[in-house]
């Protein structure tokens, strides 16, 4: 089975367009340093992975497709660009002369609107995107979730992720508001959910991780399926809460019901059709 970790970042601090990490609280210090392609392939034995974006600039997608240039292993990048810019379509139109540009991700989820995705982006923003062929990573909280399924119903070309699984509030019953939303989105089938971020939003003083995270896992992958579940570490923001290996470890046992073939989608194969990854890791 050839994994694609499908949410990655890689920064450098000193090129200045990191607000939140830097403008953060002191929890963030760790992270407050260079984190190259490098350092992760010397944790994942160089398995293909997809980088995604983490400044709101499109200085910082110019800087992510330079380092796809220079490393193999980086399969695709998801950028960013403003939507709700007169000149979005024309910057996703010259950003995705890059073949390895393979999505926009608009930080939605530091917009106070909850409504932004409904009223301010571009309809034509959002047509080049679907006629450039790109994809659409979705960073959101509860909050949003049923104005990105409307959003989703209005674009049903524009083929969806949903990050990090919406960031749900663990460690008791899960918010109605949070199931409601994601089952909306899972009647939209262009739309995909991504097994990430999740190490980071476990409640403080949760006894186990593997029983706290199961009820979203398993909810997810019943109202999406294995074919529309998609994994990655959201490394390095993940060493915050765990290490590399321990994410993964934990993903295997959290998926060890499931059959080879389904774990290999969620794995990599589904990020590869998704992000239109080729190649012998697909």
């Amino acid at each position: 089975m050839h994994m694609i970790d499908a949410h990655c970042h890689f920064w450098n601090p000193a090129r200045g367009d990191y607000g939140w990490l830097m403008a953060g609280p002191a929890s963030l210090d760790p992270l407050r340093r260079v984190f190259a392609p490098s350092d992760l392939a010397a944790l994942n034995g160089g398995a293909r992975v997809v980088a995604v974006q983490a400044a709101d600039s499109v200085a910082e997608t110019e800087y992510l497709l330079e380092l796809a240039a220079q490393n193999p292993h980086i399969a695709g990048v998801v950028g960013w660009v403003d939507l709700s810019s007169d000149n979005a379509a024309q910057d996703i139109a010259r950003l995705a002369q890059n073949p390895m540009l393979r999505g926009v991700r608009p930080m939605l989820q530091d917009i106070t609107d909850s409504r932004w995705i409904l009223t301010a982006p571009k309809d034509g923003a959002i047509k080049a995107l679907i006629a450039h062929g790109l994809c659409f990573d979705a960073l959101v909280q509860t909050r949003q979730l049923a104005h990105l399924a409307e959003f989703a119903e209005r674009w049903p070309d524009l083929p969806m992720v949903i990050d990090h699984c919406a960031k749900p509030v663990m460690g008791g019953e899960l918010a109605q508001e949070w199931r409601d939303g994601m089952a909306a989105l899972a009647d939209q089938p262009q739309v995909m959910c991504k097994l990430s971020g999740l190490l980071t939003e476990l409640p403080t003083g949760y006894a186990d991780a593997i029983s706290t995270l199961r009820p979203v896992v398993d909810l997810v992958l019943n109202l999406f399926g294995p074919d529309r579940v998609i994994w990655g570490s959201d490394w390095p923001v993940l060493t915050l809460a765990a290490s590399y290996q321990e994410w993964a470890d934990m993903t295997a046992a959290l998926l060890a019901e499931f059959s080879a073939e389904d774990r290999a989608a969620i794995m990599g194969q589904t990020a590869a059709a998704f992000y239109g990854i080729g190649g012998k890791d697909a």
